[in-house]
């Protein structure tokens, strides 16, 4: 059975990924009819444009929403036209952002290490674990919640700089360590006052260092297993 959800419309088709959906619910505190609670189906992307398909899957912080040209409307008639004609385009700029008490939620256009490169469910969007104790590394399930695990969000340091934004930016999670971010990328915190910039950066996902959101090595001592 696929793990996949999917609302396919004439011109665009959105899936759900159940497996890495945090239910932050941003796709139905709107006022859009894109999706609707209770409704069967709850996404129907023929009731709105595109361009609110766009907005509203975008909202979506774990990257569980994701929406692409459905296939018969992309191949048509036009010459050139591909399946991957209307996918949701990269942001301009990497980041990462520092949820208090909660997960990274990393945005832009993502590489995720070992994961299966036809798969869309992660590359724009991901909500990456930092408390350590998901079922589901290195995505975040909401485990932080029974876990108790506190964070302010704060980003206490400055990184190198940048000499430009964008690009690919590779996720990789070392294992029973870090998570490794190597690319141009931007670390905010959740107040959004301060911000961290750099081309690559280790970021703690044991949930146990002193310096968070980076890693200082804590997962060695505090023996944190992971893939």
């Amino acid at each position: 059975m696929s793990k996949l959800l999917t609302f396919k419309g004439t011109d665009l088709t959105v899936t759900w990924d159940k497996t890495i959906c945090t239910h932050a619910e941003e796709c139905i505190r709107t006022d859009s009819k894109l999706f609707e609670k209770g409704r069967s189906p709850w996404g129907q992307p023929d009731l709105v444009e595109a361009e609110e398909v766009d907005r509203i899957v975008r909202r979506c912080p774990s990257g569980a929403l994701q929406y692409g040209a459905t296939i018969e409307s992309a191949i048509g008639n036009t010459p050139g036209s591909s399946k991957n004609e209307g996918a949701e385009q990269p942001e301009p700029e990497n980041t990462v952002t520092v949820v208090p008490n909660g997960p990274l939620y990393v945005r832009g256009n993502l590489s995720i290490v070992g994961s299966d490169p036809e798969n869309p469910t992660s590359a724009r969007r991901v909500a990456l674990c930092r408390c350590g104790h998901s079922k589901n590394k290195p995505f975040c399930d909401n485990s932080h919640v029974e876990a108790g695990f506190q964070d302010t969000g704060a980003v206490g340091r400055e990184g190198p700089g940048l000499e430009e934004k964008g690009g690919v930016l590779q996720v990789q999670t070392n294992k029973n360590g870090s998570v490794r971010l190597i690319g141009n990328v931007t670390v905010k915190a959740a107040s959004g006052c301060s911000r961290w910039n750099g081309p690559k950066v280790s970021m703690c996902r044991c949930g146990l260092s002193k310096q968070k959101p980076f890693c200082d090595g804590s997962h060695r001592e505090g023996n944190f297993e992971a893939e």
